[in-house]
């Protein structure tokens, strides 16, 4: 056997790899960079690939008939978007919007179907994405339906922060507002800008050019009892 068959008999034999698969640019899947502020896609457009986040964080929008806007999901690397289209989506039902210069990884329909079909390293894989995606949003909703806006907004800090990932949070280097934080936790910006100031205060979290956010913040979550800081008097429910 020559050389040049038995080094193609060992390459059609070899192990596939999801990481070096969504490292490198290939028939079907681009690499592509995305400065900050810019549009990755459009509520509306035609929904035929998927997206993996490779480096940076992306914010996920909707606008409703009526022009208002919400923000449904802040994601970051290792994260996927735009699933979708896998089960029939014609059209992208949310704007995504890069916070961060992003470096993302785009798969076409066809080729991330094919793979999840003929490799089940990687439909583990993707398979383990979409459930922690899922039981995440049900986190969120019984945040919003059984929590303060206290403890609302202690979690998101925490999440933003990967906290649970490494076992500490890290700085969030992405610049987030706090209407979007406040559209994210379904409250106002005076609301999230009193508790802040009282995370702050309290030694949970610091301000240095970014916001650092300290595992102490937990205890507001876990505390089951009234909240620890009396909110500013407000008509909305909290």
């Amino acid at each position: 056997m020559s050389r040049r068959r038995s080094t193609a008999k060992a390459s059609r034999g070899a192990k596939f790899n999801p990481a070096t698969f969504l490292e490198t640019a290939a028939k079907g899947r681009i690499i592509v960079t995305h400065p900050k502020k810019q549009i990755v896609f459009t509520q509306g457009d035609d929904a035929d690939d998927v997206i993996y986040i490779k480096k940076g964080k992306i914010k996920v929008t909707v606008i409703s008939q009526h022009g208002k806007e919400a923000v449904v999901a802040l994601l970051g690397a290792d994260e996927f978007l735009g699933e979708g289209c896998l089960i029939g989506q014609p059209k992208r039902l949310a704007t995504a919007t890069t916070m961060t210069e992003c470096v993302v990884m785009r798969v076409d329909k066809a080729e991330i179907l094919r793979v999840l079909q003929d490799e089940p390293a990687f439909s583990k894989m993707f398979i383990s994405h979409i459930l922690a995606r899922n039981a995440r949003v049900e986190e969120d909703l019984v945040d919003q339906l059984f929590n303060s806006t206290e403890k609302r907004l202690a979690r998101l800090l925490l999440l933003l922060a990967n906290f649970g990932k490494e076992g500490r949070p890290e700085p969030i280097v992405a610049k987030i507002t706090q209407e979007t934080i406040a559209e994210m936790i379904g409250t106002t910006r005076s609301r999230v800008s009193h508790f802040m100031n009282k995370f702050r205060d309290m030694g949970f979290i610091d301000y240095n050019g970014h916001l650092e956010v300290h595992s102490s913040l937990l205890s507001v979550v876990l505390n089951e009892q009234a909240p620890t800081v009396k909110a500013p008097t407000a008509k909305e429910p909290v």
